[in-house]
């Protein structure tokens, strides 16, 4: 009897110890949602790059608390409608642990519902229009705050006094234009004209007419990234406008993919392939080695990707578990030294960043013009 009955323990024992190891070696579950269709398709493969180069580093490291990370990626159309089914099976269905992605306004605007229903953390990896606000959100993106004024200063040096202000007519579009007119006018200058299309319009035709017979003397857009880059700089040179353009929502690989038509923009921006530190020569080097020929040009979308899969790690690891609510404060007291540098959304659910100002080459490549360590966020949710 004795022996059965220690048999029967040591059974038991062992399958309970068994069954405990397959748990903690469950993989913690990121949802990444993202326009791998419509309008951010140009840009959305590098963020995807990016995600699955960190999740590869962090798990040849042993994972998160033992336990391996692992990737879900859902595409949301690029907007509103595409973004509520997506995050529904991402969050429902998959149950994931976090979402971090980037996304167009529209989507993310229509995804928190589902977050905040569904009680996970979101990092929101996207520059965007600021003032995004909810006790589940962290952002490690730049605000209009962070972006706008070192391309209007610039402009006002080089002579502007007039503007004339291209966006896509959604949120990020006129968020980022609003305030950059309210900045033009502080610094004494004049918005002539100011005019929208569609966030998946392609013709921009009436609208270029408008700025050239406007007499402005520098262009500011600001459009739904991606595609609507393309389409509306490939016009603007065609139409033969060459006053000083400024684009506040092109990044790094779009430019790139543009050719000669994006030779001169100004951009302002946390990240550039060029910044010289240990860290991102060190990034550089393992996204070419891991994807080689078919790498995306790491850009100021695709690298607060990487990081924010980092800030998660720390998050979880500060917390000791995945625990929403230990995980979300968390978010907000760890930093991450990576490409960027040293990034912490310490403020109000936002980051500090280091800012620069850059001009496109005719290689595609972004030659620095002027730099700005570590930019206040300013008031982005003081309730928080």
């Amino acid at each position: 009897m004795n022996v059965l009955m220690n048999a029967k323990i040591l059974s038991v024992l062992a399958a309970t110890l068994l069954a405990g190891t397959a748990q903690a070696a469950d993989p913690i579950k990121i949802g990444v949602p993202v326009g791998l269709s419509g309008a951010n398709s140009v840009v959305a493969p590098s963020v995807v790059q990016a995600a699955e180069l960190a999740v590869e580093e962090i798990n040849a490291e042993g994972g998160v608390l033992g336990r391996p990370l692992k990737l879900v990626v859902a595409d949301d159309g690029s907007g509103a409608v595409g973004a509520q089914k997506a995050f529904d099976a991402l969050v429902f269905r998959d149950e994931v642990d976090v979402l971090i992605s980037m996304e167009t306004s529209a989507a993310r605007n229509a995804g928190l519902p589902i977050v905040q229903r569904g009680r996970i953390p979101y990092i929101y990896t996207s520059f965007y229009e600021g003032r995004s606000c909810s006790p589940f959100l962290y952002v490690d993106a730049w605000v209009p705050e962070q972006q706008v004024p070192p391309v209007v200063d610039y402009l006002k040096a080089e002579g502007a006094k007039t503007y004339f202000l291209i966006g896509s007519d959604y949120a990020f579009g006129r968020g980022m234009l609003d305030f950059a007119e309210s900045y033009i006018k502080e610094t004494g200058g004049e918005v002539v004209g100011e005019e929208y299309l569609p966030m998946d319009g392609t013709d921009w035709t009436a609208i270029i007419s408008q700025l050239k017979s406007s007499g402005a003397d520098a262009l500011i857009t600001s459009t739904a990234g991606g595609a609507p880059n393309v389409t509306l700089t490939k016009q603007l040179r065609g139409a033969g406008v060459t006053i000083p353009y400024a684009n506040l929502a092109v990044d790094e690989g779009t430019a790139k993919s543009m050719g000669a038509d994006a030779e001169g923009i100004l951009i302002s921006a946390s990240y550039i392939t060029g910044i010289d530190s240990d860290e991102n020569k060190s990034f550089l080097k393992a996204m070419n080695d891991k994807f080689g020929g078919d790498l995306r040009t790491p850009n100021d979308l695709s690298v607060p990707q990487y990081e924010g899969v980092y800030l998660y790690k720390e998050a979880v690891e500060k917390a000791g578990s995945t625990d929403p609510r230990a995980v979300l404060k968390a978010l907000g007291e760890v930093s991450f030294t990576g490409p960027r540098g040293t990034i912490e959304m310490s403020k109000q659910h936002h980051a500090p960043l280091t800012m620069y100002l850059g001009q496109v080459q005719a290689d595609g490549s972004v030659k620095v013009v002027e730099s700005f360590p570590n930019v206040d966020p300013g008031e982005q949710c003081p309730d928080l």
